[in-house]
C-alpha cells in the first residue's frame, strides 16, 4: 500500500511490507489456533457470567436486544481495524493505525488510554482472584493469593509469546466449553426435552412482555452491555506474532460476528427463557449469579461450584491476555517515542519484558491500594476513569480507518483482502452510536461517574503532551506524520 508517504513505510519495527515479519522465531511464535482463542479469551469474562444478571434485571427479556446490538458496533469496529491490520499487521495494533492516519497525538492518546485501561483489569481480576482463592483456601489473605496469581502469569508471559498463547489457548478452552454445555442443555430444557422440564419458550412474553419496562430500556442497556465485549482486539494485536498474520488478523475479526451471537445472545436468550427474568436475583456473588440460577434449573448438583471454578478460570484468563495487551502497547508506546525507550527492549524470543514488568508494577500499585486502603476511592477512581477506554478506542478506530482510506488510490482500495462495508457511512453510524451510549452514560450516577473520571484521565495525559512532542522532535529517527490534526497540535 503506497499510496501515501506514511502509510508506505512499515507502521512498527516488528513489522514489514505487506510481511508482518515479527522479529522473534517461527517456532516462537502463535499458531491460528491460539489467536482464535486469544479472541474468545479477551471477552468472556466475569462481566458474562456474572453481569448478565444486572442488564436482565433492568431491561427483562429485551436484553437479547441489547446485547445484539451491542455486539454489532463492536464487530463494526473490529471490521474497520481489520481492514487495516490485514493490510498492515502490528503489535502496536490501532494505536499504530492512529498515529499514521490521524497524527502522532492520537496514537500518544489512544495508546497510553489503553494500557492504562488493562493496567485497572489486572488489577480487577488479581482483587478477583485472589479473593476467590482465599473462600476455598483461606491460610492465606486474598492480597497474598493475589500476588501469587500475578506472579504466575507474568511467568507465563515472559518466557515467550507461545507460552502465553499456549496457556490461554487452554483457559479459553474451558469458558467456551463449558458455555457450549450450557446453551445445548439450555435448549433442551427450554423446548421441555430436559428430564422434568416443561416447555419454558413463553417465559419470553409472559411475564410483563419481551419488553416490560419499555423498548426504548433495550437501547439504553447498550451501554451497560458494550463493556463486555471490549478485548476482541487482542486478537489483531496477537496476530503481528503469529506464524501467518494476515490470515488470522482476516480469520478474527470476520468470525468475531458469530462468538458474539453464539457465546453472548445465545447465553442471554437460554437465560430469559429458562428462568423468568423477574426470578432472577441481583448478582452479588456466583451463587446468584444468572449462569448458577439456570443450572440449578437444570437440576445440575453443585451448579454453585462448577460456576465458581468456570469464572475463576474466566478470571485468569482476562489476567493472563491483560498482561500480554498491556505489555505489547507499552512496548509499542516506546517504540514510537511515547515512552521510555528502556520500556521496548525485548528478549531473545521478543518478548517486551521491560514493558511487562512495568504493566505488573502499575497493575501490583492499584492491586494493593485497593487492600491497604479500600475506603480511600483511588481504587474506585481507577476503575472508574478507565470506563470510557473502549469507547474512545471504537471512535479512535473509525476515524483512523476513514482517513486511511482516503488517503489510498482506487486500486489499493480495489486490492484490499478484507473491506468496510458502505464506506464512510458504517463510520459514521458508529461515531454517532458511541456518542449516544456516552449521552445515556450521563442520565446515571454510576455512568457519570466513568465519564467524568475518564475525561480526568485523557485530561492528565494531554497536559504531558507538549513535553512528549518535544521529545519526539529530538529523536533523530522520528519521521513527523503529516496529518493535518497533527499539524494543528
Amino acid at each position: 500500500m503506497a499510496g501515501s508517504d506514511n502509510w508506505s513505510q512499515p507502521v512498527s519495527p516488528e513489522t514489514s511490507a505487506g510481511l508482518g515479519a515479527v522479529t522473534q522465531a517461527r517456532s516462537s511464535k502463535l499458531r491460528s489456533r491460539h489467536v482464535t482463542m486469544i479472541t474468545l479469551g479477551g471477552i468472556i469474562g466475569a462481566s458474562l457470567f456474572v453481569g448478565s444478571g444486572n442488564v436482565i434485571r433492568e431491561v427483562g427479556p429485551a436484553a437479547i436486544v441489547s446485547y445484539l446490538i451491542g455486539g454489532l458496533l463492536v464487530f463494526f469496529a473490529m471490521r474497520m481495524l481489520g481492514e487495516m491490520a490485514a493490510s498492515r499487521p502490528a503489535i502496536g495494533s490501532f494505536m499504530e493505525y492512529a498515529r499514521v492516519g490521524l497524527g502522532d497525538w492520537a496514537a500518544y492518546l489512544v495508546g497510553w488510554l489503553y494500557w492504562y485501561f488493562w493496567v485497572g483489569v489486572l488489577a480487577y481480576e488479581a482483587v478477583l482472584g485472589g479473593e476467590t482463592l482465599h473462600t476455598w483456601l483461606p491460610a492465606l489473605p486474598s492480597w497474598a493469593w493475589s500476588l501469587i496469581l500475578i506472579a504466575i502469569f507474568v511467568g507465563t508471559n515472559v518466557i515467550s509469546v507461545r507460552t502465553f498463547g499456549e496457556v490461554e489457548f487452554w483457559l479459553a478452552s474451558i469458558k467456551v466449553l463449558a458455555i457450549v454445555v450450557f446453551l445445548g442443555a439450555g435448549i433442551l430444557f427450554a423446548l421441555g426435552l430436559w428430564p422434568n422440564a416443561t416447555f419454558a419458550v413463553p417465559n419470553l412474553w409472559e411475564h410483563g412482555g419481551f419488553a416490560p419496562n419499555g423498548i426504548g430500556v433495550a437501547f439504553t442497556g447498550v451501554a451497560l452491555v458494550i463493556f463486555s465485549y471490549f478485548g476482541t482486539e487482542i486478537a489483531v494485536m496477537a496476530s503481528a506474532e503469529s506464524v501467518d498474520p494476515a490470515k488470522g488478523i482476516r480469520q478474527a475479526t470476520s468470525t468475531i460476528i458469530w462468538r458474539i451471537l453464539l457465546f453472548f445472545v445465545g447465553s442471554v436468550l437460554v437465560i430469559v427463557t429458562v428462568v423468568p427474568w423477574d426470578e432472577l436475583p441481583v448478582p452479588t456473588d456466583v451463587a446468584n449469579a444468572p449462569f448458577t440460577i439456570a443450572l440449578s434449573r437444570f437440576g445440575i448438583p453443585f451448579a454453585d461450584v462448577i460456576m465458581q471454578l468456570v469464572i475463576f478460570t474466566a478470571v485468569i484468563s482476562v489476567l493472563n491476555s491483560g498482561l500480554y495487551s498491556a505489555s505489547r502497547m507499552f512496548a509499542a508506546l516506546a517504540d514510537k517515542g511515547f515512552a521510555p525507550k528502556v520500556v521496548a527492549r525485548r528478549s531473545r524470543t521478543g518478548v517486551p519484558v521491560f514493558a511487562l514488568l512495568a504493566s505488573t508494577i502499575g497493575g501490583l500499585i492499584a492491586t494493593l491500594v485497593n487492600f491497604v486502603a479500600p475506603s480511600s476511592g483511588i481504587f474506585d477512581f481507577i476503575m472508574n476513569s478507565a470506563g470510557l477506554v473502549a469507547l474512545f478506542v471504537y471512535v479512535f478506530i473509525a476515524l483512523t480507518q476513514m482517513r486511511l482510506r482516503q488517503k489510498m488510490t482506487p486500486d489499493e482500495v480495489a486490492a484490499l483482502k478484507l473491506k468496510v462495508w458502505l464506506h464512510p457511512w458504517l463510520n459514521i453510524l458508529l461515531i454517532a452510536a458511541i456518542t449516544a451510549v456516552v449521552a445515556i452514560m450521563l442520565t446515571s450516577e454510576s455512568g457519570r461517574a466513568q465519564v467524568w473520571t475518564s475525561l480526568i484521565a485523557t485530561a492528565v495525559l494531554l497536559v504531558f503532551w507538549p513535553l512528549v512532542r518535544r521529545n519526539l522532535r529530538r529523536r533523530p529517527d522520528h519521521a513527523p506524520t503529516t496529518s493535518s490534526l497533527t499539524k494543528e497540535s
